[in-house]
């Protein structure tokens, strides 16, 4: 690439572009999987909707692959490119929250812990994920599930409207009214049609929360899986309850003695007081065995989401596969626990996710999500800090979504899906819906310039 042409791109933002040899250059290239190393010809570190108009229309003109990169989180390394040319929305900040209406318009470069300081301000919420340090346009574009889901649904359920630069630099307003069709895709499509500057979501009245983790020895994981999956029907949808098998770390702040140790996981978040939210629970808690120890209490929402951000610090080796569960047989259960029980790394884990209440009460094709009748997101992922351990986790992980695979359904949440399992994997979690996104890229993205994400290819 010509030194001109970096010089008219560099003259074209308000922001910086960054590189190969720039003293930043790592540091603006590092990703938050660690396993991931790529190398880009240039970073534009875009600081609003001009600069990103300017570097959509300089990577087409050029001829570069485009990433998109929002918050870094993707596993697969999706927000950065080999040669290619990186829009980095990071600085594109700014939440601003209207209390009467209850809604809230986010920059495209936010977390979602940037998202919750600002609403729980004002006693709202988002329904999002479970890490604060998460890009919300990332999360978003590919469904959005956490602990509020049950009650309010996936985060593209609570989407309003989104500010889209298209393939050919223009700038479109998605919403029911505006571009229907590319407001259906954005709604779990990821970022195939164009890049999202900002979105405006629907808030719900959350402010404080009973919340927190209980965890049991390993050994009773069969009896407390098989609870779980009776008990989480009938359960109130202002209870969030995720599942894991996962190791307890060596590390405060967990007891000394239990360090080292498997554990079964349950990660409750009820959204009301601990006197109702000792009730709800009391018929799953009460035929179980003792745990080891049950760390719920009355804490302010945010505290929540971010209660597991220490323990996952950006550049960790991650690899990671996910499935839709429909149902959890007994059998099932019991290739979950063999796997678990190899776990390469202590901070190696299985998590299930409940996508069941309101998402449900949403059709199947209403929006790009296809998935509406499972019951759980599944999610197992190897993760060591130490690069040396990258094959191990990845093996661990890719033998125990094999065992597991069989009694689940085709697809799994596009977040956690890695860039190797090709396209018969996204069709069947697409489903029904996969050809009419495929037809909403031709009209939006006929080249596929937006191509470095889990891709839904042009229609021929």
């Amino acid at each position: 690439m010509r030194d001109e042409a970096k010089i008219k791109l560099r003259d074209s933002l308000r922001g910086s572009v960054i590189e190969r040899g720039a003293a930043n250059y790592d540091e603006a290239r590092a990703l938050y999987n660690g396993m991931i190393d790529k190398h880009p010809s240039l970073i534009a570190r875009c600081v609003d909707v001009a600069d990103v108009i300017a570097a959509v229309n300089f990577g087409r003109d050029n001829g570069l692959r485009i990433a998109i990169r929002g918050g870094g989180h993707n596993g697969p390394g999706l927000a950065s490119v080999d040669d290619g040319l990186v829009i980095d929305l990071s600085d594109i900040k700014g939440v601003r929250v209207d209390p009467l209406a209850r809604t809230a318009r986010v920059g495209a470069g936010c977390t979602q812990g940037d998202v919750d300081h600002a609403t729980h301000a004002f006693g709202l919420a988002v329904p999002a994920g479970i890490i604060s340090t998460t890009g919300i346009a990332g999360l978003t574009l590919s469904g959005g599930h956490g602990y509020l889901t049950r009650k309010y649904g996936l985060t593209i359920d609570n989407l309003i409207e989104a500010d889209v630069v298209l393939a050919d630099g223009s700038f479109v307003v998605a919403s029911k009214d505006n571009n229907p069709d590319l407001f259906w895709a954005l709604r779990g499509g990821g970022g195939n049609f164009g890049v999202v500057t900002s979105f405006v979501f629907k808030l719900h009245p959350v402010s404080t929360v009973f919340a927190g983790p209980i965890a049991w020895d390993q050994k009773h994981a069969r009896t407390i899986m098989q609870r779980y999956r009776d008990f989480l029907p009938k359960a109130p949808e202002e209870l969030g309850i995720f599942l894991g098998l996962k190791t307890i770390l060596s590390s405060a702040p967990f007891p000394e003695e239990l360090w080292g140790k498997r554990i079964c996981l349950l990660m409750c978040c009820y959204d009301g007081s601990e006197d109702n939210g000792k009730k709800v629970l009391a018929p799953l808690l009460d035929v179980l065995p003792a745990p080891w120890f049950n760390w719920m209490g009355t804490m302010p929402y945010p505290a929540v989401q971010s209660m597991f951000d220490g323990l996952y610090p950006k550049g960790m080796q991650w690899y990671w596969r996910g499935d839709f569960v429909k149902t959890l047989p007994d059998a099932a259960i019991d290739a979950h626990l063999e796997q678990a029980a190899k776990t390469p790394s202590e901070l190696s884990l299985m998590h299930l996710y409940p996508i069941d209440g309101a998402v449900h009460r949403v059709g199947s094709g209403d929006t790009a999500w296809n998935c509406r009748d499972a019951t759980w997101s599944m999610v197992i992922a190897g993760i060591d800090p130490n690069p040396q351990k990258a094959g191990p986790v990845t093996r661990w992980t890719k033998a125990y979504w094999e065992a597991v695979h069989p009694f689940d359904l085709g697809g799994a949440y596009p977040n956690f899906m890695m860039d190797d399992e090709g396209d018969a994997r996204l069709k069947a979690t697409y489903g029904a819906n996969y050809a009419r996104l495929a037809a909403v890229k031709s009209k939006y993205d006929s080249a596929n310039l937006f191509r470095i994400n889990q891709n839904i290819k042009p229609a021929a």
